[in-house]
């Protein structure tokens, strides 16, 4: 029986996460704490009593799911035994904090920087992100592919029949058509701020590129299975090099999950907010055990 822990990404948010673990857990709470004087705001009153469009900005969203996701892996102690570890996306961060490759500070302060970039690149070009159900990866591909106008990718392989697409608005609308002339039960334009996991955060990687490299990494105490490859690395610059070129690449989270069930995973742990993965992994593999930390 190998244990796998998984960390969500941005849309696991929700507001009150966190409050119940501050209030009473003194390590948490002084994590918080840490946390708004690290980021300069208090994050923690927007996480546990703020708007759900205060809550919904990159900038916050993103440090907060982080902060969630490593108090829960924290709060399990000498428990916390990781056989793999994987991240959706922004939570590739929070499983290199958990599985002690980077420090809970360095782990923050290149969240927020990726938050920031990302958020620039969003404004330096309109762009948008859709999600597709009931098509073949491959089709899904090629639509893409045929679209020449603007930029068009796939994104997020979430799981079988569930893939996210991302580009400029016109180039995501018009496949978006394309999509449901060749049978997509649903292909509907998501309210995200920009064309993540696309070429169009190439300015967000060459910024993140750089903060990765001024920040000491070391060796994880598990594998972890990384978005890009959707195999296990434990070699540090291959890390680094796989964190950068996330921004741009896909995430290949279908590919991920069935790496780790391949490579002996039998129970998956959702440490962090909301039950996102939890689901997905139920899709990609129907006979996974998973429940949240």
């Amino acid at each position: 029986m190998k244990k796998a822990y998984v960390f969500p990404g941005q849309g696991a948010q929700f507001v009150g996460m966190g409050k119940d673990l501050y209030d009473t857990n003194t390590m948490v709470h002084d994590l918080f704490e840490k946390a708004n004087s690290i980021l300069g705001f208090r994050i923690t009153d927007i996480m546990f009593a703020g708007t759900d469009e205060e809550l919904k900005q990159t900038r916050v969203t993103q440090p907060a799911i982080f902060l969630h996701s490593v108090a829960k892996a924290l709060t399990l102690g000498d428990s916390f035994q990781p056989d793999m570890a994987a991240g959706h996306s922004l939570g590739e961060f929070s499983a290199l904090v958990a599985i002690k490759t980077l420090s809970f500070e360095d782990g923050l302060k290149l969240v927020y920087q990726r938050a920031l970039a990302m958020q620039k690149a969003c404004e330096i070009q309109p762009s948008t992100m859709a999600a597709v159900l009931g098509l073949e990866d491959a089709k899904v591909e090629e639509i893409c592919a045929s679209v020449r106008d603007g930029v068009v990718v796939a994104a997020n392989y979430n799981c079988p029949g569930q893939l996210v697409i991302s580009g400029s608005i016109d180039a995501v609308t018009k496949a978006c058509e394309l999509l449901k002339a060749a049978g997509a039960k649903r292909a509907l334009v998501l309210p995200v701020g920009g064309a993540f996991h696309s070429p169009l955060m190439e300015p967000a990687r060459v910024e993140l590129e750089n903060a990765i490299h001024a920040t000491p990494f070391s060796k994880p105490m598990c594998p972890i299975y990384q978005n890009v490859t959707a195999s296990a690395v434990t070699n540090v610059d291959a890390i680094k090099q796989n964190l950068i070129a996330q921004l741009t690449a896909p995430v290949k989270w279908t590919q991920s999950v069935q790496a780790m069930v391949a490579d002996g995973a039998t129970d998956f742990i959702e440490c962090g907010p909301g039950k996102v993965l939890q689901g997905l992994v139920q899709k990609i593999h129907k006979e996974a055990v998973i429940t949240s930390a």
